[in-house]
C-alpha cells in the first residue's frame, strides 16, 4: 500500500511582527520615561523652598533675610525666581569677598608670629620641657603651653609651686610682649577629690585656672580683658586614665594663645586706622550674606502634605 504523505505545515511569514510590536512598546516606555523624568515639577521645588525659609524664620536661630519670603503657601515662590535669588546672593558675596585684598594676609602673619613665638617658649623652657613638666601643641584655637601638675602645683592644691615661678615668669614675659587673647583652662584627671576647700574636680580645675589669671593681672600687669578662665574637670583628657603617665598628662593647666589681639587693642588699631583714611560719605555696607544649614526634614514633611 502506498503511504500518503503527510500534509506540510505551512511557514508562518509575519510571527516577526510580535517581537517588533513588543520592542515598539518597550521604546515607546523607554522615551516616556525619559520625557518624564526630565520634567521638574516647579510648583513642588517651590513649596519645598518655601518651607525651608519658613522653618528658619519660626525657628529664629539666624538673622533675618532682608528679602521677603511669601507666606501664601498656595502660590508659593517659582522655582526660577528662587534660583535667580540664590545666584544674585552668591554673586554680591564673592563680590564683597573680593574687594577686600588688604586683610587677606592677616591669617599667615598671625600663624607666622604664632610660630615664632612657640620657638622662642620652646627655646626658655628647654628644661621644663625635658623634664615633661611643660608641653606645647598646636590647635584650631591657637597655640597651646601645657603647663602640667608635676611641675607646677601640689597636688590636690591651686597654688603654684615656689620652684617652678621662674618658668612662669618666662611664659609671661614672652606673651606681655604680643597683645594675644589668653585663655586658662584648668584640667584634672579621673581620680575624685573631696577635700573642705575642693569638693569636686570643677572646684579644683576652675581654681587653678583662676590662680593663673590672678598671678597674670597681679604680679605681671597683665589686662584682664586679655584673659578669660574656664575649669573643665577630668572631661576634657589628653591621653588615658589608665596608666600612670597618662593621668600626669591630664593634670594640667593650658594655656592657649588664641591668636587674636585684645580688645583695646583693636579698639586702637582701628582708631588709628580712622585717623589715616576717613571713610567717604554715604558709604553703606553691604548686608552680610548667612549661609545657613539646610534643615530638610520639616520641609519635606510639608511638602508631603
Amino acid at each position: 500500500m502506498r503511504r500518503r504523505k503527510g500534509r506540510g505545515s505551512r511557514a508562518n511569514h509575519e510571527r516577526w511582527l510580535v517581537s517588533y510590536a513588543d520592542f515598539i512598546t518597550l521604546l515607546f516606555a523607554f522615551f516616556v520615561v525619559l520625557y518624564a523624568s526630565s520634567q521638574v515639577d516647579k510648583r513642588k521645588v517651590g513649596r519645598l523652598a518655601l518651607a525651608i525659609q519658613v522653618a528658619f524664620q519660626e525657628m529664629g536661630v539666624f538673622e533675618a533675610s532682608t528679602t521677603a519670603v511669601p507666606i501664601d503657601r498656595a502660590e508659593p515662590m517659582p522655582f526660577n525666581t528662587v534660583q535667580a535669588i540664590e545666584n544674585k546672593e552668591h554673586t554680591a558675596a564673592l563680590a564683597r569677598i573680593a574687594s577686600r585684598p588688604e586683610g587677606s594676609l592677616g591669617g599667615w602673619a598671625e600663624n607666622g608670629d604664632l610660630a615664632k613665638l612657640q620657638s622662642e617658649l620652646e627655646t626658655a623652657l628647654a628644661a621644663e620641657i625635658k623634664r615633661k613638666e611643660v608641653a606645647m601643641h598646636r590647635e584650631p584655637d591657637g597655640l597651646v603651653i601645657s603647663l602640667r601638675e608635676v611641675g607646677f602645683f601640689e597636688s590636690g592644691t591651686a597654688q603654684i609651686k615656689p620652684a617652678s615661678v621662674d618658668a612662669f615668669d618666662q611664659i609671661a614675659g614672652l606673651l606681655r610682649e604680643r597683645e594675644y587673647r589668653l585663655r586658662i583652662e584648668g584640667h584634672t584627671d579621673d581620680a575624685p577629690i573631696h577635700t573642705s576647700q575642693f569638693p569636686s574636680n570643677w572646684e579644683l580645675s576652675t581654681a587653678r585656672a583662676t590662680e593663673m589669671v590672678r598671678l597674670l593681672i597681679v604680679r605681671d600687669g597683665y589686662s584682664p580683658a586679655r584673659l578669660s578662665a574656664a575649669g573643665y574637670a577630668e572631661y576634657h583628657p589628653v591621653a588615658s586614665n589608665r596608666s600612670v603617665e597618662g593621668r600626669g598628662m591630664n593634670r594640667r593647666v593650658d594655656i592657649v594663645i588664641l591668636g587674636q589681639a585684645a580688645p583695646e587693642a583693636a579698639a586702637a588699631a582701628g582708631q588709628d586706622q580712622s585717623r589715616v583714611a576717613a571713610p567717604a560719605a554715604d558709604t553703606k555696607p553691604s548686608p552680610a550674606v548667612a549661609m545657613k544649614p539646610a534643615i530638610l526634614s520639616n520641609a519635606v514633611g510639608k511638602l508631603q502634605h
